[in-house]
């Protein structure tokens, strides 16, 4: 009787994803973004807090944008490297570069978020696209492609910001975590449900951002420069998506497991201040994953209703990475069929011991 109960769970799991795959993951495999037919002034915007280095490779790729009116706004964020000095240089020979300097944080606010304040205060037109320091555009055309997501009358456009491919398993993990990550944010948003972006590759108007109080919600919370913007902004902003390949950024990951859970805690963290409605539908896609494989590991175990058991999961293997690679395929990203099986069970259980580590988590701030 308990292994029917078991094989009757794991299929409602199976059934949970299948939804997911069916009304929101294979409807993004074939969105289209919109074509550009004007061009709007643009104020690019990047936060930097010793990132001499990376803004050495940045801004050149930023400044040769071919679009027709836009400026460079770096926030120099207290930074006691050469920055200042590489910044002060780009002033004298580009008029569309600007630099605003942070000397220190008030007490109690986040140091990030404090930075874009500034640089959104300063900036000089209503448009304005945000990356990181450590990000590159995939070309010169990000900006025009980016801000072709304003025809529809958009107030948000979310992209997509991948990362590097490098040698190794972690990297593997990463970018299929990455690539998780942007099909559920992308999807819902391509559905009207918009809940976070990355502030990787993330465009917003200043009237959306003045209008929703800009971070004063959570402008004492590590992290949420983004996503938490978008989850104040969507209830009275229009989202648009934009996924072609010139509208990408990218970027190195973290090459050690300990920086990278460094880094996921913090996510997860932020995590925590999501809307209810929007942390249950990401709760069940989750969860149906982590149940799927505790579930099918038991059954295998306990050697009951093999046949059964091979079928539900060889079917959910099909559908849900024929989802996956479609929407990876619209992306022009690229994902090893290969190793997919291993990180699909690592990612799950992954996190799933990340959610509890959260709750010892301790605040970490920008930097």
């Amino acid at each position: 009787m308990i292994p029917i109960i078991l094989l009757a769970l794991l299929g409602i799991c199976v059934l949970v994803q299948f939804y997911f795959a069916l009304v929101y993951f294979f409807p993004l495999s074939r969105h289209k973004d919109p074509d550009v037919t004007e061009q709007v002034p643009v104020s690019v915007i990047v936060a930097a807090h010793n990132e001499q280095d990376n803004l050495f490779e940045l801004l050149p790729m930023l400044l040769d944008q071919e679009y027709l009116e836009f400026e460079v706004l770096v926030v120099n964020d207290r930074s006691d490297d050469d920055t200042e000095f590489y910044l002060y240089e780009l002033e004298k020979q580009f008029s569309n570069f600007k630099v605003v300097t942070v000397k220190k944080t008030p007490e109690y606010l986040n140091s990030k978020k404090y930075a874009l304040a500034l640089g959104i205060r300063a900036a000089k037109y209503e448009h304005m696209l945000f990356t990181d320091a450590d990000c590159r555009p995939y070309s010169t055309k990000w900006i025009e492609k980016m801000q072709s997501g304003y025809v529809t009358g958009a107030d948000i456009v979310l992209g997509y910001s991948p990362y590097a491919q490098l040698k190794g398993f972690l990297n593997h993990l990463i970018r299929y975590e990455t690539l998780l990550t942007a099909i559920q944010y992308l999807s819902q948003a391509n559905k009207g449900q918009a809940y976070m972006g990355v502030g990787r590759n993330l465009s917003y108007t200043k009237a959306c951002f003045f209008r929703n109080k800009g971070f004063a919600s959570h402008i004492k919370i590590t992290g949420g420069d983004d996503d938490l913007f978008v989850r104040d902004a969507v209830n009275n902003s229009k989202v648009n998506i934009v996924i072609d390949k010139e509208a990408q950024t990218w970027s190195i990951p973290k090459k050690t497991f300990r920086e990278w859970i460094t880094q996921k805690r913090r996510h997860l963290s932020v995590g925590k201040q999501y809307k209810a409605d929007d942390k249950r539908k990401i709760g069940a896609f989750v969860i149906s994953n982590i149940f799927f494989y505790v579930l099918a590991i038991i059954l295998l175990v306990v050697n009951s209703h093999l046949a059964i058991l091979a079928a539900i999961v060889g079917l959910r293997y099909i559908v849900m990475f024929s989802a996956y690679t479609s929407v990876a395929r619209r992306l022009n990203d690229k994902l090893s069929l290969v190793l997919l099986p291993v990180l699909d069970l690592v990612y799950f259980f992954n996190y799933l011991f990340l959610g509890i580590s959260v709750l010892l988590y301790k605040r970490i701030r920008w930097k």
